[in-house]
C-alpha cells in the first residue's frame, strides 16, 4: 500500500492549529480537519461554509443530505458517505431512502423535487451543468435563495469528496466503512 499524500496532524497539533484561527475543537478532532489544518486559514474557511450550510441554511436538511449521500456514492467517497450516514438518518431520511440514492433513477421512493435534486447532483458529478429540464422542476419548487444554496451545497460537498479522495483522508478509528452494509460503489 502506498503512503497517503499527506500525514494527518496529531490530535494535539490539530487542536493547536485550530485554536490559531478559532476553529472549534470538535472539528479539529475529525480526520478531515486534521488534514486541512496544515493550512489553518483554509481549514477555517472550509469549516465556516460547512457550518453555515449545515446549521444556518434555508434548504431543507433532507434535500441537503440526499445530495451529500449521492455525492458520497457517486464520487466513491467513503468518508463522506460514512460521516453523513447518521446525519441523513438524523434529519428524517430512512435507511431505505439513503440506500436508494445508489440507484435513485430505479427507485420510486423519491418525490419530483427529490429526483430533480438528485439529477442536479449527478449533472455536477459528471462535470456538466444542471440541465434545463431539471432547472425547470427546481425553479417551480424552490425559491431563488434555496436554488443558490442547492448549487453551493452540491459544489461544496463535491469539493469535499474530491479533497477526501485525493488526500486519502482515512475514516476515524473504529468507524466501519460504507454503512449499513459495507457495499461500496466499486464492490
Amino acid at each position: 500500500m502506498s503512503k497517503p499524500p499527506i500525514e494527518l496532524l496529531t490530535p494535539e497539533q490539530a487542536r493547536e492549529a485550530a485554536a490559531t484561527v478559532g476553529l472549534p475543537e470538535m472539528m479539529a478532532n475529525l480526520n478531515v480537519f486534521a488534514g486541512l489544518l496544515h493550512d489553518p486559514p483554509v481549514a477555517k474557511a472550509m469549516a465556516d461554509l460547512l457550518a453555515t450550510l449545515l446549521f444556518g441554511g434555508q434548504l431543507d436538511a433532507r434535500l441537503r443530505e440526499l445530495v451529500i449521500m449521492r455525492l458520497g456514492w457517486g464520487c466513491g467517497s467513503v468518508y463522506e458517505w460514512t460521516q453523513h450516514w447518521p446525519l441523513a438518518l438524523g434529519v428524517g431520511l430512512s435507511q431505505e431512502a439513503c440506500l436508494a440514492v445508489r440507484d435513485w433513477r430505479g427507485s420510486s421512493l423519491f418525490s419530483e423535487l427529490e429526483r430533480a435534486v438528485l439529477a442536479a447532483t449527478d449533472d455536477t458529478i459528471s462535470g456538466t451543468s444542471i440541465n434545463d429540464e431539471t432547472w425547470a422542476v427546481l425553479r417551480r419548487q424552490l425559491p431563488t435563495a434555496q436554488l443558490v444554496e442547492l448549487v453551493v451545497v452540491i459544489s461544496h460537498w463535491r469539493l469535499y469528496a474530491s479533497l477526501l479522495n485525493t488526500l486519502e483522508i482515512p475514516l476515524e478509528a473504529g468507524i466501519a466503512p460504507w454503512p449499513p452494509d459495507g457495499k461500496s460503489p466499486g464492490g
